[in-house]
């Protein structure tokens, strides 16, 4: 199975400079492939990212020597055009926008690698194509890869890469469970577990507002307004990591233990239509939760069930199968069939593992 990490770098302030730079390098072939792809297109020509690539090398690339600058990976030239190959292949498919050009502290990020050849890494330092030794806040896998992107978060690095690695299907607690994703409670289990949501983006809003406040505030072009947006970025970035964080958890612990799965297939932009709930539902991160779950499953050896969207979870009663209205005010399934009486995502949890037995 191939499976990939992600882990923050250790580096000096040497080596934070050839980071900048390398990404410096990465953006400029982009923006240049981009702006290039522009104007072929406008003169009723078919660009694509090999022909684009020939002529960067042959013709672009000689006269900007500062490309060629010793300790430079030439490799991360190379994947620019492919990333941008890959940003129009995604707009012709209708799965993404039009490719915008990048900016200077705006994901900044590069990828390199050694020529085909596997790169060796394991423990907290690992030797990078051409740039050399450095060093990371925790011990990677004793493995090879064959390619290594380094990206910028904050005032951060980190290093990403794929390798592959056997994986044995885990030990079963359960055979089937039902999971009902809310906004008061971030999952309910069919089993009777619950676990709430910290809604972590609520929790620091008001330090995000003083710190955007405060760098809207300072003059454009200081260092002042550098350090504040750094600043910024690295507290919307704790946020984003305590979210990913919670979620992990919950998709580990459900795949690690149940055999079957059942979520429901979700309408995510249809919920953050209403402006009411828009920012908790974004904060609840759904659609993270169920691209940690598909993999997962391949990892730890389960299966995932999608629901309909249209499948009355919250309306059926769990114990008759009396459909009636379940406005979002009522936190109580009070079935009037039976008069069955249960918390409704504990009831939704419910219906939705018995599909798996259907």
């Amino acid at each position: 199975m191939l499976l990939s990490i992600k882990t923050k770098l250790k580096l000096n302030s040497n080596q934070e400079t050839i980071m900048s730079k390398h990404a410096g390098i990465a953006r400029f072939t982009y923006n240049w492939g981009l702006a290039t792809w522009n104007n072929l297109y406008e003169d009723g020509l078919k660009p694509n990212k090999y022909v684009l690539k020939k002529f960067f090398n042959n013709h672009v690339k000689p006269e900007f020597t500062w490309i060629k600058e010793k300790g430079i990976c030439q490799k991360i030239t190379q994947y620019a055009f492919d990333n941008l190959g890959d940003a129009f292949s995604r707009f012709l498919s209708k799965k993404g926008g039009y490719p915008n050009f990048k900016k200077k502290g705006h994901h900044d990020s590069f990828t390199i690698d050694a020529g085909g050849k596997p790169i060796p890494v394991g423990g907290k330092s690992v030797k990078l194509p051409t740039i050399g030794w450095v060093k990371t806040h925790e011990g990677l896998p004793h493995t090879t890869c064959t390619k290594i992107t380094i990206s910028r978060t904050a005032d951060s690095w980190f290093i990403a890469f794929a390798y592959e690695q056997k994986h044995e299907p885990t030990v079963k607690q359960h055979e089937i469970v039902g999971v009902d994703l809310g906004i008061k409670e971030l999952a309910t289990l069919s089993t009777g577990i619950v676990f709430t949501n910290p809604k972590h983006y609520k929790t620091n809003l008001e330090k995000l507002r003083r710190l955007s406040r405060k760098f809207a505030r300072i003059v454009k072009g200081s260092n002042n307004r550098h350090k504040a947006k750094t600043q910024l970025a690295k507290h919307h970035a704790k946020v984003a990591n305590l979210r990913k964080n919670t979620l992990h958890q919950i998709t580990t612990f459900l795949c690690k233990n149940h055999a079957k799965i059942v979520v429901e297939d979700l309408n995510i932009s249809g919920m953050l239509s209403n402006h009411k709930l828009a920012q908790v539902i974004a904060d609840c991160g759904f659609h993270e939760f169920k691209r940690q779950l598909e993999y997962k499953a391949k990892k730890f050896g389960c299966e995932i069930i999608i629901a309909s969207r249209w499948f009355p979870s919250s309306k059926t009663c769990s114990n008759c199968g009396h459909i009636q209205d379940m406005p979002l005010k009522e936190r109580i399934y009070n079935c009037g069939s039976c008069s069955h009486s249960m918390d409704r995502d504990l009831n939704a949890a419910i219906n939705l593992s018995r599909l798996a037995k259907a």
